[in-house]
């Protein structure tokens, strides 16, 4: 079974979605990362240069998504997993993002997309 590392329920907000509204005031997303990644080279050596760094990872992301004017929740997604396996130690990638409120009567709206090495 591989490794993985989770990232759950990073909240942000940004500019999305195809609305006029929507291209002006940001809104709320909320992103979940699953990263597959070998992490027996870092617990043998207990150091962070043989490590997926999440905490950078996570502020790249953070950056990404507050910076970005995407209209498709789908390019943000497609996007965020792109920036995750820049890592070359990120074998495959699982992202979730939820758009809290876009449809009336739902708590959110998601996308999840899966992508590996042979996809960027």
């Amino acid at each position: 079974m591989p490794d993985s590392i989770e990232i759950n329920d990073l909240h942000m907000r940004t500019i999305i979605g195809i609305n006029p509204d929507e291209r002006i005031n940001k809104q709320d997303v909320i992103v979940n990362v699953t990263l597959e990644a070998d992490c027996r080279p870092a617990a043998a050596s207990d150091d962070i240069a043989d490590a997926v760094n999440y905490r950078d990872l996570c502020k790249n992301i953070i950056e990404l998504v507050e910076s970005s004017q995407f209209l498709l929740v789908e390019r943000m997604a497609n996007e965020i997993a792109r920036l995750c396996l820049s890592d070359e130690r990120v074998e495959w990638v699982r992202i979730r993002v939820d758009k809290p409120g876009a449809l009336r009567f739902a708590q959110s709206v998601a996308v999840t997309v899966e992508r590996d090495r042979d996809d960027v």
